[in-house]
């Protein structure tokens, strides 16, 4: 999903507007229009129902319809704020100079809200704009929907819609403007490689889950009362959609029917199911058996670490980086929380925010040509550095702008349903409805 051809979508913008990104004379051709049309309809069921029914799943009962109703809003929200302004702020190059920092390396102008130029013709590499436009549209849905996870059973939906339109306007669009946006922008000018998404999607969302479910507070009886999952028959078949979906997240950012699609499909799932096996044996050792959640969250802890790497890693890498992100995010979203005691309701943290961290370290390493890679990386632990130095930037940006947005929010309007509430279910008292007949 990078604008970076080698690291993600090429040099993607066409036809916006003096001051946007110019590609390029493009030629329309249908084998990668068909390719990015079906991609972004993937991308779409990763968050519609893919991971409505994999959260569902995994609350009590009496908050299916709760967490359901907040994927399926926030798929709402992001498509009209994306519209209005959020295409605009993230991939606006107004400004913008290589090797240049200034205001418009953080964050793109208006010169585009509401696509006022956007034409029928116009092109982004060798589809239409209109396309491409769509398939970011579908990042910038599931990446505040994940963050739900963390603070699920406890937010007012109210909050949870102011919350998300301001978290998107101050932290999504600026840090996929500073990623991806092109020559000028922050760390894009560092030499970050984020294929699809590692560290706008998924290091952003982990973080931002992490602080909100600290400042909300653990949920009512947390740690001492049984929270198990109410049926992980959805969670599995979630993950399945995820797993399915995941192939448009990551062979999609190729924006080619390429061969960089094709690795970028077949290191999806060596590291997915290398995850999926590592979690599944170190649940196994450690707690005697494996667990069916176990191993639909170690499915998700692949995909998670192989997206920034999909576009530049090989097989091998792929392997070690789906071993690493299955063992370390089972670690991380059980004895560390447990340690730390933090209530991340779903593990976003543990399994976005960790594993993020891991894809997105990583791909420094086995982007490197001599380790299998197909990246431009001569200099592995220079390339470390720089990778490291954007996630460091992500994780102190967001943690700083997600908590002053939660405790203004908080002032404002309460970002906590009553305790009565939370304990009659957010589904009756939120929303007026049960997911089931008692």
């Amino acid at each position: 999903m990078t604008l970076r051809k080698v690291a993600g979508l090429g040099a993607l913008l066409s036809l916006l507007s003096p001051g946007l990104a110019v590609a390029q004379e493009a030629t329309l051709n249908s084998g990668d229009t068909a390719w990015m049309l079906t991609a972004t309809a993937l991308v779409l069921f990763m968050t519609i129902p893919g991971l409505a029914l994999f959260y569902a799943g995994m609350v009590r009962s009496k908050n299916v319809l709760s967490v359901m109703m907040q994927c399926f809003a926030i798929t709402a929200l992001m498509s009209i704020l994306w519209f209005v302004y959020g295409y605009s702020l993230a991939f606006d190059t107004t400004g913008m100079e290589a090797g240049v920092t200034n205001f418009s390396s953080f964050v793109g102008g208006l010169g585009n809200m509401f696509l006022g130029n956007l034409t029928k013709e116009s092109l982004t590499e060798a589809f239409p704009e209109s396309v491409f436009v769509t398939f970011q549209m579908t990042f910038a849905i599931i990446t505040p929907a994940l963050i739900v996870g963390a603070f699920a059973e406890r937010m007012k939906f109210s909050a949870m819609l102011v919350f998300m339109t301001v978290w998107f306007t101050l932290v999504y669009a600026p840090i996929a403007h500073m990623v991806w946006s092109g020559d000028g922008a922050l760390m894009w000018d560092w030499g970050v490689l984020d294929f699809a998404g590692g560290t706008v999607v998924h290091i952003n969302a982990g973080i931002a889950g992490l602080v909100a479910c600290i400042v909300l507070g653990k949920r009512k009886g947390f740690p001492s009362v049984a929270m198990a999952p109410h049926n992980l028959g959805y969670t599995l078949v979630g993950a399945a959609m995820l797993w399915v979906g995941w192939f448009g997240f990551n062979a999609g950012s190729a924006a080619a029917a390429d061969d960089t699609a094709g690795m970028a499909m077949l290191v999806t799932q060596i590291a997915t199911a290398a995850a999926a096996l590592g979690w599944m044996f170190a649940e196994w050792i450690t707690h005697g058996k494996p667990s069916a959640l176990g191993i639909a969250s170690g499915v998700v802890a692949g995909l998670v670490a192989i997206t920034p790497a999909a576009g530049t890693v090989g097989p091998m890498g792929a392997l070690i980086i789906g071993l690493a992100s299955g063992v370390i995010c089972f670690f991380c979203a059980t004895s560390l929380k447990r340690k730390l005691g933090y209530d991340d309701s779903l593990d976003v943290f543990g399994v976005h925010g960790v594993g993020g961290i891991i894809g997105a370290l990583l791909t420094g390493v086995f982007a490197a040509p001599a380790l299998g890679g197909f990246g431009e990386v001569e200099n592995i632990a220079a390339q470390v550095w720089i990778q490291f130095k954007g996630v460091a930037f992500t994780v102190i940006y967001t943690a700083i702008v997600t908590y002053v947005i939660l405790k203004v929010i908080d002032v404002v309007m309460g970002l906590r349903v009553s305790e009565e509430e939370e304990s009659v279910g957010l589904d009756l008292a939120q929303h007026n409805e049960r997911g089931y007949i008692l």
